[in-house]
């Protein structure tokens, strides 16, 4: 291949990134893996806007370094496929742990993460970690957790006052039903 093809292909794969606005991935292996497994996975990941790029080792080294990457160059050995977008990178991992369960051909070789490359190990480690929506969840349950305290210190009294005026009420009612 020339340089000049080199060279539209590296540009082209930099558009691609930047349009889309990759800045985390995985690194997959689909070696050996057949045909309708891999449309099957491919469909399922779609659907939950994970898109997966075939590339060619050099020229996706070659890519990350023009985009300040190179630390995930490492990752780049033997056949490749990025995985990338969804919510967040653990929604990828989380997803990607599901597949590599289901079809045993598919295994995760890392990671590229807020400017550090991960080994297998550390990828398969964000499928452990809590997504975007489960944290944001954590958090308004922690923010509004205050606020239900100090409404309940609030409505106990109350409530144990207006039992109590209900009890009397209720006596008054019965000694009046008594004497009529």
């Amino acid at each position: 291949m020339s340089k000049f093809v080199k060279d539209l292909l590296c540009s082209e794969l930099e558009k691609r990134i930047v349009n889309e606005k990759v800045t985390d991935f995985i690194v997959i292996s689909t070696q050996n893996v057949n045909g309708v497994d891999n449309n099957v996975m491919r469909g399922a990941l779609r659907s939950k806007g994970i898109k997966l790029l075939v590339v060619k080792n050099a020229l996706m080294k070659r890519t990350l370094t023009k985009m300040k990457m190179e630390s995930a160059g490492s990752l780049f050995v033997g056949p490749c496929v990025v995985a990338y977008g969804g919510d967040s990178i653990v929604d990828v991992a989380k997803e990607l742990s599901v597949w590599t369960g289901k079809v045993k051909a598919i295994h995760i070789k890392g990671a590229y993460l807020e400017g550090a490359s991960l080994d297998d190990k550390g990828a398969q480690g964000l499928s452990k970690m809590p997504s975007r929506v489960e944290l944001q969840g954590r958090i308004i349950m922690l923010a509004k957790s205050p606020g239900a305290k100090l409404a309940g210190a609030i409505g106990g009294p109350a409530g144990r006052i207006a039992g109590c005026i209900k009890a009397i009420v209720d006596k008054g009612e019965k000694s009046e039903t008594k004497a009529a």
